[in-house]
C-alpha cells in the first residue's frame, strides 16, 4: 500500500512517531530504489534491538511504502493500543501455537493487496555476542514460495545504541546514528515452483540470511562470521509451527 492510500489512523501514527524518530536518530538511508513503489514486497531484516521496528518502519515509510509487521496477539488485546494497531493494519500472531499458521494467510492476503510486510527471520533479537545474524526460521521462505513476491534484505546498524539487548541500556540521546541499507531482491529463482519441503525451506532461508549478513557487513565493515546457530532452549520438544517469524 503506497502512502497515497493511507487511512486516517495510519497518518495519525506517522504524525506522532516520525517527529520523534527525526529528533532521536541521525539517519543514513541506502537502497530505497530496491523497494518498488507498487506490488507486494517481503522485507527480511536483521534483529539487533527492540528499537528495530521503529527504525525499519521509518525507512520503509520514507521509501514511499507502508510497513506491516507481525506482532504478539497479546499486544493487540491491550485496550487502545491493540485497537490502534488494527487500524494501522498490523498483523497479530499467536506465537508458539497452531494458530500461528493463520498469520501466514494474513501475510499472503497483505501481499496480494500489494502490501509491504516486514519479517525478522531470526524470530527474536540475535543472541550473537557481536550482534551478527543467527540462522533464520523458514517463514519468509514459505511466504515467498506461496506468493512469488520479491524478498528484499534490509540490514540495520545503530538501533542497538537506542536500546542494547545485551546490556538493557536505553538511550534517549538525540541524533543517534543509524544506518539502514536495502539490497536487491534475493535470487531465489532456482526454487521457483518447488514443493515447500523442510529441506527446501531451510536452503532458501540460509540463502536469505547470508544475503542479509553480507549486506550488514557492508555497513559495519570487516569480515562477517558464519551464521550463528541459535542456542537450544531447555525443554524444547520439537519444532513449533512457523508463520513468518
Amino acid at each position: 500500500m503506497g502512502r497515497r492510500k493511507l487511512g486516517f489512523w495510519q497518518r495519525f501514527a506517522v504524525v506522532v512517531v516520525k517527529p520523534v524518530m527525526t529528533v532521536w536518530t541521525r539517519r543514513t538511508w541506502r537502497g530505497m530504489e530496491h523497494l518498488r513503489r507498487d506490488g507486494g514486497v517481503i522485507i527480511v531484516a536483521n534483529h539487533i534491538s527492540h528499537a528495530d521496528p521503529l527504525v525499519s518502519a521509518h525507512f520503509v515509510y520514507d521509501a514511499g511504502r507502508w510497513p506491516r509487521f507481525l506482532g504478539k496477539a497479546s499486544v493487540f488485546r491491550v485496550p487502545v493500543v491493540g485497537w490502534l494497531l488494527h487500524r494501522c493494519r498490523q498483523i497479530p500472531v499467536e506465537r508458539g501455537t497452531v494458530d500461528a499458521v493463520k498469520s501466514l494467510d494474513a501475510l499472503v492476503a497483505a501481499l496480494n493487496e500489494d502490501g509491504v510486510v516486514v519479517i525478522y527471520p531470526e524470530g527474536t533479537t540475535t543472541r550473537h555476542p557481536d550482534l551478527w545474524p543467527m540462522r533464520g526460521k523458514t517463514g519468509a521462505a514459505r511466504l515467498a514460495l506461496a506468493t512469488g513476491a520479491p524478498v528484499v534484505p534490509l540490514a540495520m546498524w545503530g538501533p542497538e545504541r537506542m536500546f542494547d539487548p545485551r546490556t538493557k541500556r536505553f538511550s534517549v540521546r538525540p541524533r543517534i546514528p543509524v544506518s539502514v541499507s536495502a539490497g536487491p531482491p534475493v535470487d531465489l529463482g532456482r526454487w521457483q515452483g518447488a514443493t515447500p519441503t523442510r529441506a527446501t525451506l531451510v536452503e532458501m532461508t540460509d540463502e536469505i540470511m547470508l544475503c542479509l549478513r553480507d549486506l550488514l557487513a557492508e555497513i559495519r565493515g570487516g569480515t562477517p562470521p558464519p551464521l550463528w546457530e541459535r542456542p537450544a532452549r531447555a525443554g524444547d520438544g520439537g519444532e513449533q509451527p512457523e508463520a513468518a517469524a
